[in-house]
């Protein structure tokens, strides 16, 4: 690294500014190998932030292209983790990188930990901006040790005992079609990833297909052990819906067939009261920094949730997710299961 040791640019003291997370500015890397020798060299340091803070961001990195945010992947996350059991649409640019989600700009995304419905899920995730968008467009990051300490005792006695339900319908005209989120070709193939990933699945008379499964919703960071509030609950519950939107769906699909909705584990559906409080504690828990071209964001999938604000303007923001986690590991207050009919 020409005159200067690695360590010089080490981002040992980190700024919390208010309604942002930790944030380290480095300075002087003149290019990408550069940049990756030094993040091999802070990887140590990264991760006990990581730990400390749930998501770190990193200003100064000279990433630029996909293939530049594929070697920094490839520096902190060797080990990948596939997109399982697929909900929302993404650009596959290769090499394990995606866009972060296609999903329209108006359209703002809540708070959730990535893939908290499978058994194996991502524990790290790694973001980075290569077009920066003009106005709005952040990902915002909420620390889900501070969401637990925040939720009303009742509702986490709940689903500490009960877990929490997904129940997905599957159709080519509201949702994602069974094909696209199983990479299934077969009935076969899809009967057979749910058998062997506890998930109940009944095909109905019209070809669609629906799903439901129990999952834990508090678990505990598998190196930490710190208790968190994991899932997504409230992402795909029917009362995150827009109001018209919502009765407009009811009326013509049935609650049964929303293309997502969530229950507590024992059946219970989730109040209003209980959404505005689950609303409560992100929010009080968010905090977004605009993103500029280059910059990286590195989340603990299990101590942090993520979402994307709403936008205008060109925007891409690639993710790549690894080290993957088994929920068996993370002390699950509920052990996972295919549930049977809604």
């Amino acid at each position: 690294m020409g005159s200067l040791g690695v360590k010089e640019f080490l981002p040992l003291d980190w700024v919390v500014g208010p309604g942002e997370p930790a944030s380290a500015e480095v300075r002087g890397l003149t290019g990408l190998s550069e940049a990756v020798s030094w993040l091999a060299a802070a990887a140590p340091s990264l991760r006990a932030a990581l730990h400390r803070h749930g998501a770190v961001h990193l200003r100064g990195l000279p990433i630029a292209s996909v293939e530049d945010f594929g070697q920094v992947r490839d520096t902190l996350m060797p080990a990948r983790t596939p997109y399982r059991e697929k909900a929302t649409p993404r650009s596959d640019f290769g090499n394990g990188v995606f866009s972060s989600t296609d999903l329209p700009a108006a359209q703002r995304i809540r708070m959730h930990n990535e893939n908290s419905y499978t058994l194996t899920f991502p524990g790290l995730l790694m973001f980075s901006c290569l077009i920066a968008p003009p106005e709005g467009g952040a990902t915002p990051v909420a620390d889900v040790r501070q969401v637990l300490r925040a939720l009303p005792p009742e509702l986490v006695a709940k689903v500490r005992a009960h877990g929490w339900l997904l129940n997905r319908s599957y159709s080519e005209h509201i949702s994602t079609d069974w094909r696209t989120a199983f990479a299934a070709a077969t009935r076969d193939d899809v009967e057979r990833y749910c058998a062997e990933n506890l998930i109940a699945c009944r095909w109905q008379d019209d070809g669609h297909l629906r799903t439901s499964q129990l999952r834990p919703g508090v678990i505990s960071h598998p190196v930490t052990g710190e208790e968190v509030w994991f899932n997504h609950l409230a992402f795909w519950n029917e009362w995150s819906l827009d109001e018209e939107l919502r009765e407009t769906l009811i009326d013509e699909f049935g609650r049964e067939d929303l293309p997502f909705n969530t229950a507590i584990g024992d059946g219970s559906p989730l109040t209003r009261e209980e959404m505005a409080a689950l609303d409560a504690a992100y929010d009080a828990a968010t905090v977004r920094k605009q993103w500029q071209p280059g910059d990286l964001l590195l989340v603990d999938n299990v101590l942090a949730t993520h979402g994307r604000d709403p936008f205008r303007g060109d925007r891409k923001i690639v993710v790549a997710m690894g080290e993957p986690v088994d929920v068996a590991g993370c002390a699950p207050t509920v052990r996972p299961a295919a549930s049977g009919a809604r």
